[in-house]
């Protein structure tokens, strides 16, 4: 059943990935806690978080996340990395994506029955799971560059 949910709420992430990219860009460039991103161009910071939701949804329906997640949290590390994107910038630009994909969601009232609650609260979970497997990725990786830095 949660698959019936999780493919609506996609199918909304799917269809409307610039607009929730463009907010979360508008954000982003503004918020405090990451003036790093406050020098990217709003294209640029859409460019980004297009990627990343498209990237999201293919994860989300993989049979076997894991090295799809490894690979694309890695590389956007050393995305982030290599453009001097302090660490927790990074880490709080992607909750950032987390929060905007569900406040767009719930706009879009995705979640219309009490089923629809259950099977949210599922897709939720294993959306906070991602997310926390792409934070630990991601903090290692930095730390890893950080190590091959010292050399």
């Amino acid at each position: 059943m949660m698959k019936v949910f999780a493919d609506r709420l996609f199918d909304v992430v799917v269809k409307h990935k610039r607009d929730i990219a463009a907010n979360w860009a508008k954000d982003v460039r503004k918020n405090p806690k990451t003036p790093a991103y406050h020098d990217y161009t709003q294209d640029q910071c859409i460019s980004f978080a297009v990627d990343f939701y498209e990237n999201f949804t293919n994860l989300y329906f993989e049979p076997k996340p894991y090295p799809g997640q490894e690979e694309y949290f890695s590389k956007y590390a050393e995305r982030r990395f290599q453009e001097g994107t302090p660490l927790n910038e990074a880490l709080h630009a992607l909750i950032m994506m987390r929060r905007h994909l569900w406040l767009y969601a719930d706009m879009q009232v995705v979640f219309t029955s009490p089923l629809d609650s259950y099977q949210a609260i599922e897709a939720i979970t294993k959306t906070m799971r991602i997310f926390d497997y792409a934070i630990y990725i991601i903090s290692r990786r930095y730390e890893a560059f950080w190590k091959g830095a010292k050399k």
